[in-house]
């Protein structure tokens, strides 16, 4: 008994002392080491002006280290996620002097301001004391002297970040999903799992960070987990640019689509492969298509294993183990969307990343919208819906078909071989590998640079396209970057029309499309409710009246958005509502 009173006794002088104790065995650890202070700034190089900027610190070994900054009101925002192998550690600052703190040795100092400067980066050893080091970021291309302006559509930081954000990666358009939903029977505005405590007011109102930088406040994301408290994965979709809050659940999808319409939004579906996602496209008559999603990052891709039973056997990419590569991942999205645009969905690219959620900055996959001379937010949404646009995770696009932007229509007389010139450019501060003409899917042109000095960043082309019937033309050109990983940029798609022909999909396509919907059924047949089911069956017959020999003339996208909907209202056999 005595020796447990005594062991009671001594034990809050045990534990007072462990802090000491702690310290003495760091300060033996560290015996020998000292820190110094790495004191940096960014700047433009044709200038010499501070510049915001993402900024990473690495040690030699890859240890990760992130700054503040220097000016009392200055910004500096830490971001880090890891996934796996995958890990995204930074800081964005504001146009002002950095400092950090680190143990001596070998470092690398990298800065870099979205996709128009080159990446600056700095070796130096630290030791005891200061070291000073400007980053010099210089700029390879300027987008908006050829009118092009850049957004990210699907955005996960917190609304106080993001005047931060949209000048440390110099990015015109943020568009945050400030409202997101993952149980099936809860609304964006009753969701208990809710990641924000305050939401913006309504109706929105857009926050301008300067005359070129903007950001709108009410974004949606119906993004389903879970169905009646149960694990059963639905996917996503975004509303966006909407007024006030939608208080709708996820299903009926179409009533979600008939509010978004109400309220001037867009639809922009997120992954292709998601289990729902074809069911989506004809029910809600989508705006938007994420060529460039937020599973291309900068580091390391990882989802090699998402969902690759829904990989296209017909493409003929290769699936090891279950698995695909970044460049198969790539392919397939370009190939569900090409299949998406034979059926006559009028829909354009789109690029979100999910930085908040994923590890990737933001705006890394951007989309350009072209507006000539002055910047406008409505504007930007106009010319993003019609199709005057590119996606790049890299290189840069700037083309025209016989003198028109992309998502500009023509039509043409029956019997006619129309033919459509075009000529631009591609460019990139790396190699770029090959451009690619693409009509109706197939690739029908392939340039590639020649070997000379500085030809392979810069590649100017003329293209004449003979054309058979109603068909849609696009160009898209890949690089690879110095860290061997595949880069592109993808052109809004241009329509010919030629009245009494319209653009049928390939028998494979069709095929595949009915087979995503047709295991999506089964799937969810005892889980989800009978007026959900109800809408995977007017999808479904959508794409069955695309089978050879059983067409319906136009095509929707060759339509304005009232002729739209009244053809997919005629074709699902119901009225959406």
């Amino acid at each position: 008994m005595r020796s447990d009173t005594s062991r009671v006794a001594m034990g809050p002088y045990l534990r007072s002392a462990v802090p000491f104790l702690l310290l003495l065995v760091c300060w033996c650890c560290l015996e020998g080491l000292t820190a110094g202070e790495i004191v940096g700034r960014v700047v433009d190089a044709q200038t010499g002006n501070l510049l915001s900027a993402r900024v990473y610190v690495e040690s030699k070994a890859g240890e990760p280290y992130t700054v503040k900054s220097l000016a009392e009101g200055g910004t500096a925002l830490v971001y880090d996620k890891r996934r796996g192998a995958s890990q995204e550690v930074h800081t964005t600052l504001s146009a002002h002097p950095f400092t950090v703190t680190v143990p001596e040795g070998p470092y690398r100092i990298i800065a870099e301001r979205g996709k128009e400067y080159r990446t600056a980066t700095r070796d130096l050893r630290v030791s005891d004391g200061r070291s000073e080091v400007t980053l010099v970021l210089e700029r390879w291309v300027n987008m908006a002297e050829l009118g092009w302006y850049s957004g990210d559509t699907h955005v996960h930081r917190r609304l106080e970040e993001l005047p931060n954000l949209v000048m440390a990666e110099d990015l015109n358009v943020a568009l945050p999903l400030t409202y997101w939903v993952t149980e099936f029977d809860e609304t964006p505005v009753r969701n208990s799992g809710s990641r924000i405590k305050e939401f913006p007011k309504s109706p929105a109102s857009l926050i301008e960070v300067d005359p070129f930088h903007v950001i709108w406040p009410i974004n949606t994301e119906y993004e389903i987990f879970t169905v009646g408290g149960k694990n059963h994965t639905l996917g996503a979709v975004f509303v966006l640019n909407h007024q006030a809050p939608l208080d709708l659940p996820a299903q009926p999808v179409a009533v979600v689509a008939k509010e978004a319409r109400h309220q001037d939004a867009l639809l922009d579906l997120d992954k292709h492969n998601w289990p729902w996602s074809m069911m989506l496209m004809p029910l809600m008559e989508v705006d938007l298509y994420e060529l460039t999603n937020n599973h291309l990052w900068r580091t390391d891709f990882l989802y090699s294993t998402w969902y690759p039973e829904y990989l296209p056997r017909y493409l003929g990419l290769k699936r090891p183990q279950d698995s695909f590569s970044e460049m198969t991942w790539i392919q397939w999205g370009f190939s569900n969307y090409y299949a998406l645009l034979n059926c006559g969905f009028d829909i354009m690219p789109s690029a979100g990343n999910a930085s908040g959620v994923h590890p990737v900055p933001l705006g890394f996959g951007r989309v350009y919208v072209h507006l000539g001379a002055n910047f406008d937010f409505q504007d930007w949404m106009d010319g993003l819906e019609k199709g005057r646009s590119f996606v790049t995770t890299g290189p840069m696009l700037d083309v025209r078909f016989n003198g028109h932007l992309p998502g500009a229509r023509f039509v043409s007389e029956p019997g006619a071989d129309p033919t459509i010139i075009i000529e631009g450019g591609a460019r990139w501060d790396q190699d770029i590998d090959r451009v690619e003409i693409i009509v109706n899917g197939d690739v029908v042109e392939t340039i590639v640079p020649a070997s000379a000095p500085g030809v392979k960043s810069d590649l100017s082309f003329v293209a004449n396209i003979e054309l058979r019937g109603t068909s849609w033309l696009a160009v898209r050109c890949f690089g690879t970057s110095q860290d061997d990983r595949p880069r592109f940029a993808h052109s809004g798609p241009v329509h010919v029309v030629i009245p009494g022909q319209p653009l049928q999909p390939k028998k494979d396509e069709i095929d595949y499309l009915i087979g995503r919907v047709n295991n999506e059924i089964e799937r969810s047949r005892d889980i989800l409710p009978q007026y959900a089911l109800d809408e995977y069956g007017k999808a479904l017959r959508f794409y069955q009246s695309k089978l050879p020999g059983v067409g319906r003339g136009q095509s929707p996208g060759k339509m304005t958005r009232p002729q739209r909907s009244a053809y997919f209202n005629e074709t699902l056999g119901a009225t959406n509502d």
